[in-house]
């Protein structure tokens, strides 16, 4: 059974949240001491975190940060804070996707159906590991890891699909529509800013490989990937 920690200090919230991923055949765990969410988390280890915003003692882009430290599950955030930043704010410290209070929990219920799939099931890929690979730069979607030159780095989900759907079209140019689509299909509008955020994860991650400059912005247009090992690279 799936595992999902749901990390809301609102009693009433948590309690209705938990009632309907029990409703949908989701294990749901709730987190009631709010100095130990790490904690919870490593001896539950859940395959979804909804996590809040505001919380007591330390605000949920902490309690991100250190999930992040030790897992790529994805990370919902809920939160009744619906300004740009909280948003920008929420994708910089790691989390998926930022859900605003009040919401619809059938919504709810199909963005985690949605992050589950790309995760672990029918979107990740089934038989021989998918691998994307380019001058001897390999995506492993389904271990959301990237290689290179016998380094290794771990990648949120959607940080893998940004940079497969770049691997798969090297030297040509990927819209921000495109990427965009990619990325949040299923959502009606999302801020230019959060693929902002997303493309520096990224060149950060390709940093720490030792890559840089491989990520081109093009104007007004959106972004190309240089093929690692030409000049420049």
């Amino acid at each position: 059974m799936t595992s999902i920690m749901i990390v809301e200090d609102d009693e009433k919230i948590a309690t209705l949240l938990q009632e309907h991923l029990s409703r949908y055949g989701y294990k749901a765990e709730r987190v009631t001491d709010f100095t130990a969410v790490l904690d919870v988390f490593q001896d539950i280890q859940p395959q979804l975190v909804l996590l809040d915003v505001n919380l007591p003692m330390y605000d949920g882009y902490y309690w991100c940060r250190q999930i992040r430290r030790h897992s790529t599950c994805p990370i919902l955030f809920i939160s009744a804070r619906e300004g740009q930043m909280d948003q920008v704010m929420a994708l910089e410290n790691g989390a998926d996707d930022y859900i605003t209070k009040p919401f619809h929990y059938e919504v709810v219920i199909a963005k985690i159906r949605s992050h589950l799939r790309r995760a672990y099931g029918e979107y990740a890929g089934g038989g021989a590991e998918r691998r994307v690979e380019v001058n001897g730069l390999i995506l492993f979607p389904e271990r959301l890891e990237l290689a290179w030159q016998g380094k290794k780095v771990e990648l949120g989900g959607k940080e893998a699909l940004l940079l497969e759907a770049l691997l798969k079209r090297p030297g040509r140019v990927a819209t921000r529509d495109v990427l965009l689509e990619i990325l949040w299909n299923e959502q009606a509008f999302v801020d230019d800013n959060t693929l902002n955020v997303y493309i520096n994860r990224v060149r950060g991650k390709l940093k720490e490989l030792g890559i840089t400059g491989l990520i081109e912005t093009v104007r007004g247009t959106g972004y190309r990937l240089k093929p690692p090992g030409e000049e420049g690279v």
